[in-house]
């Protein structure tokens, strides 16, 4: 007999042994709690009471129900990030997207299937700045009787790497959105919740790992900051990368990991050195003129035998500008491709897209300077509906929506070079339309309007490869020569680096509404996001499966 289960799993510990049960049950209460652990007693939002939330644990192939009962004032809807929700984008969570959101006092249960995947994902808020504390790691285990295609480690431990502010997280967006200026950075970064034993703001010591000296545990490293870049290091050690967004990759050692908002990358840890206590440090990364969080959170690694006393051995984190650390691990990552993980990279196109991302000043009477900060693909700042897309997508509601989405930027310029004089842009809730099965090549392109920046680029409802990048503006001609369709590595989230480019190609194998946008939140509210909707192929079992009958409504 099934049961719901309340979940109250601690993010920190190592993971338990699942059994092969194919449907997973677990509750989400969302409620809120004093934040007493980072020197504020602020009450934040919360699942089960919990910072970070609960741990999903499942294997490949499982169902997964999850109920979420909305406790708190604000609307709520649940993302579980790099999830393909194949037909089941009612379970996808974007609010507006593929749901109205869940009102307060009332639950929505979460219904899915993991297909094909295994590895370590997130799960978090997709509505209003809520994911800055709404959130969680998403542990997907192999079949049973499946080994990992390395060594198989002694244990494993999620890392959730995060943001902290002083400040209602939501006033601190509403007030930005007011002035039309950027919002205040955040006050700290976190690790499994704690800023560290460093921090004048820890008040418990901060999250310290456990080792047996010879022995190898592998980390599932998770950025849920809400707008950040982040290197992560160990001191003394270095770390062999098996895995991003759920994909195996082809193992390298390397002291410093990159990882961007919504990415995953989990890492074998040798605990190779003698007794003693590691430092581990997650400090920010931007090669451009942004204003960051320039706090470093830290953390322990402790070997076993340890005295209290013993000091613990510093590492310095990356200059928060070294492109150089950053360009190197994102060059290295490559899908495994073997024979049982396969890199089925599409080596024809049927949609050659060039996207600009970027940000612009539209107009703003009420604003300090007369104008607004905006974002935008292709010169289209994305306005929300207030009718999930989906909805109106299979229920074939007029008014919505338009499916005219530029394949191409409306006007072209030299994108890292000299600017045009107008930084305006359209404003628009516009989709581009994709047929079922069909294959597509999408350019993403940053434009310096304003200052060049990286652009984390996050894709619902597919996986894709990433075939190609550079600096300076794509070259349709001679930078298609140097993709690389043998072993790219495969993601659902990708740098778009400053002042350059990155390329990646999917199937449209998905029928429904697929959002895409950046993962820095404050680009996300400022209209930096768009959505593909996929045509339904041949035959019930490609097409998108009816609403469930308790589907939040608007």
């Amino acid at each position: 007999m099934t049961q719901w289960i309340r979940v109250l799993l601690l993010v920190a510990s190592l993971f338990p042994i699942l059994v092969d049960c194919r449907t997973r049950h677990y509750k989400f209460n969302v409620v809120l709690r004093k934040a007493t652990r980072l020197c504020s007693s602020k009450p934040i939002v919360t699942v089960n009471g919990n910072f970070p939330g609960p741990t999903i644990h499942a294997r490949e192939d499982d169902t997964v129900l999850i109920k979420v009962v909305n406790h708190v004032k604000y609307n709520v809807s649940i993302h579980w990030h790099g999830i393909r929700q194949l037909r089941t984008g009612w379970a996808d969570g974007p609010a507006y997207i593929t749901q109205c959101p869940i009102q307060p006092g009332q639950s929505y249960i979460y219904n899915f299937t993991i297909t094909g995947q295994r590895g370590t994902l997130l799960w978090h808020a997709h509505i209003l700045w809520l994911r800055a504390t709404v959130h969680g790691a998403l542990v997907i285990l192999p079949k049973l009787g499946v080994p990992y295609p390395f060594p198989t480690p002694y244990k494993e431990a999620v890392v959730i790497l995060g943001e902290w502010w002083k400040s209602d997280v939501e006033a601190v967006i509403n007030e930005a959105m007011k002035s039309g200026l950027a919002p205040n950075v955040s006050d700290a970064h976190t690790i499994n919740g704690h800023p560290g034993p460093f921090s004048s703001c820890s008040l418990q010591g901060g999250f310290t790992l456990p080792v047996d000296p010879g022995k190898t545990y592998m980390l599932r490293i998770i950025n849920a900051a809400l707008n950040e870049e982040l290197f992560l290091k160990i001191a003394g050690h270095h770390l062999t990368v098996v895995e991003v967004d759920a994909t195996y990759t082809k193992p390298f050692s390397t002291d410093t990991v990159l990882i961007a908002p919504g990415q995953t990358t989990n890492v074998l840890l040798t605990a190779g050195l003698g007794a003693g206590k590691y430092l581990v440090t997650a400090s920010s990364f931007m090669d451009s003129p942004i204003a960051v969080d320039n706090m470093t959170a830290t953390a322990t690694v402790q070997y076993s035998g340890t005295l209290s006393s013993t000091p613990t051995t510093i590492t310095n984190p990356p200059p928060q500008n070294a492109t150089s650390v950053a360009t190197k691990f994102t060059d290295s990552l490559r899908s495994l491709n073997s024979k049982k993980y396969p890199a089925r990279v599409p080596l024809a196109t049927d949609h050659s897209l060039l996207f600009t991302v970027g940000l612009g000043i539209n107009p703003c009477a009420t604003c300090v300077n007369g104008g607004k900060v905006v974002a935008n693909i292709n010169n289209v700042t994305f306005v929300m509906p207030t009718t999930a897309l989906l909805q109106a997508h299979y229920f074939k509601m007029k008014g919505v929506y338009t499916d005219d989405f530029p394949g191409n930027p409306p006007i072209a310029f030299n994108y890292t070079g000299t600017q045009p004089t107008n930084f305006q842009t359209m404003n628009g809730t516009r989709l581009y339309r994709l047929a079922y099965n069909s294959t597509v090549q999408l350019v993403l392109q940053d434009t310096g309007m304003i200052a060049p920046e990286r652009h984390p680029v996050h894709l619902h409802g597919f996986n894709f490869f990433v075939i190609g990048r550079g600096l300076g503006n794509y070259n349709p001609k001679k930078d298609p020569k140097k993709f690389n369709l043998v072993d790219p590595v495969e993601r659902n989230t990708v740098g778009v680096p400053s002042g350059g480019w990155t390329a990646i190609r999917f199937r449209a194998d998905n029928p429904g509404v697929w959002f895409m946008h950046c993962h820095l939140e404050v680009h996300t509210t400022w209209g930096l996001k768009m959505a593909f909707v996929v045509d339904n192929g041949k035959g019930p079992n490609e097409s998108v499966l009816p609403p469930p009958s308790d589907l939040p409504k608007c």
